[in-house]
């Protein structure tokens, strides 16, 4: 492939999936010049703005996938969820597809995932596997699993749906009544995360970790902050696998791994993803290559960039307010934008529902602390709200 006539040329890239990481993506191709074709169910999508060519139809559609992506050169994803076969047979027709199906198909399933990592010798927590509710409690009643413990859907699953912790017999009645995994409850000392690049030449880098703390009703990421200030010994163990897991599963673009990390202070990976992540959203402000630029020089075999610190920083989401659902409207988003550091990232949804991710403000600040603070301040005066 000449990649270089992506640069102001016929050659087209194909996004599936047209949210705010295609926005975001989006906002680099656009810096280059590069030729665009989102595919989104949404006919309001967040990237239908900003690609040369929108599409609206299922990602889940065998038939619709496979005729979005006849006409492009390459592909790739900012959501895991499509349909891998019609990824298989495009690939077989020459299109190139980035993260690679083989490899997609083993991360859209959680119980695929944890089996690749245990025979690959990477670490992570003991899990079984079952196939409905009553297996799970069968497999109680003969202690072969006990509380608490995480339940997770094997597929599906996305923004904290999906991923349930059954502390008591109590909880029992919530069990998920489809394929999924059981793993033991980790008493953790840190979540953590790393990013990993690579392109077709087999060149990698890692970026820098994030330390992320999660809301706890929504179950989805909630701060952040760049770079981790944890022992820099888990940094190094962190960045030397998730730099093995991207090339043992072949993949070219983004891997996010996400870590836990033991009060016995052992690393265990809990779930990754192909493609950028709400973990790097301040790579923008903060890298010298934001984790969006670096997935389109990875899938387009582009050398890749620097991934130095530019300045520390802390991430929050701005999340729909609960008890506010309809059109929205953004409370003290004003104060915000007159302090100093702050960046804020609208997504374009016009609608909010409680927990929805609406956007996110990332703060640089010289001191990490500072940016803490800041972004804390952030999160509670800016107010996603409904008219």
């Amino acid at each position: 492939m000449n990649n270089q006539s992506f640069f102001s040329g016929n050659k087209k890239l194909g996004i599936i999936g047209g949210g705010q990481l295609g926005k975001m993506l989006l906002q680099c191709t656009n810096q280059w010049d590069i030729h665009t074709k989102v595919l989104d169910p949404d006919a309001e999508a967040a990237s239908r703005t900003t690609c040369h060519t929108f599409v609206q139809g299922s990602l889940q559609d065998y038939e619709t996938v496979y005729q979005f992506g006849k006409d492009c050169d390459v592909l790739t994803i900012e959501i895991e969820h499509v349909n891998v076969e019609a990824l298989k047979k495009l690939e077989t027709e020459g299109v190139i597809v980035h993260p690679r199906p083989a490899s997609l198909e083993i991360i859209q399933d959680k119980g695929l995932q944890k089996i690749f990592f245990r025979s690959n010798d990477l670490p992570t927590a003991d899990f079984m596997l079952f196939e409905n509710k009553q297996e799970v409690l069968q497999a109680l009643e003969n202690n072969h699993i006990s509380m608490p413990f995480v339940q997770k859907t094997r597929k599906a699953g996305y923004d904290g749906r999906g991923v349930q912790m059954i502390q008591s017999a109590a909880d029992l009645v919530n069990l998920f009544d489809t394929p999924s995994l059981a793993e033991p409850k980790i008493h953790l000392l840190h979540e953590i995360a790393v990013t990993a690049s690579r392109n077709e030449q087999g060149e990698i880098q890692c970026f820098d970790a994030v330390l992320m703390d999660f809301h706890e009703g929504a179950n989805m990421l909630d701060l952040l902050l760049y770079p981790a200030p944890v022992n820099e010994t888990y940094i190094k163990n962190a960045k030397e696998i998730a730099a093995a897991l991207i090339e043992k599963m072949n993949i070219c673009g983004l891997l996010a791994v996400e870590f836990l990390i033991s009060n016995d202070q052992q690393l265990y990976i809990n779930e990754i993803a192909p493609r950028p992540h709400n973990s790097g959203h301040q790579t923008i402000e903060s890298a010298q290559t934001s984790q969006y630029e670096q997935h389109i020089r990875g899938v387009l075999n582009l050398p890749l960039g620097s991934t130095a610190l530019l300045m520390p920083s802390a991430m929050v989401n701005l999340l729909g307010a609960a008890g506010y659902e309809g059109d929205v409207h953004y409370e003290g988003i004003n104060d915000c934008l007159s302090k100093e550091g702050v960046s804020i990232h609208i997504y374009g949804k016009k609608k909010t529902k409680p927990f929805r991710k609406m956007g996110h403000a990332t703060i640089t600040h010289h001191d990490i602390n500072q940016a803490k603070n800041i972004a804390i301040w952030v999160r509670q005066t800016l107010q996603v709200k409904s008219l």
